[in-house]
């Protein structure tokens, strides 16, 4: 027998209109931008929003990104 792990590949079926989950997960970054955060809230990129989110990255850190995603 191998001593290497089995590699599985697990498809799993896109649903139009509906975010699939493997692109809501962070984890690369403990820095998130006011982006991240104003995408992760579902909200749009406008400024007000964007100045929204450098307050809440300010005040909660990786923290405020981690509260919004599942």
């Amino acid at each position: 027998m191998s001593e290497e792990p089995e590699s599985t590949t697990v498809t799993v079926p896109e649903v139009q209109g509906v975010t699939p989950d493997r692109l809501l997960h962070t984890g690369g970054s403990d820095h998130p931008s006011a982006e991240d955060l104003v995408l992760a809230s579902g909200r749009d990129l406008t400024p007000e929003n964007l100045e929204w989110a450098r307050g809440r990255i300010a005040a909660e850190g990786r923290s405020a990104i981690d509260k919004r995603l599942p």
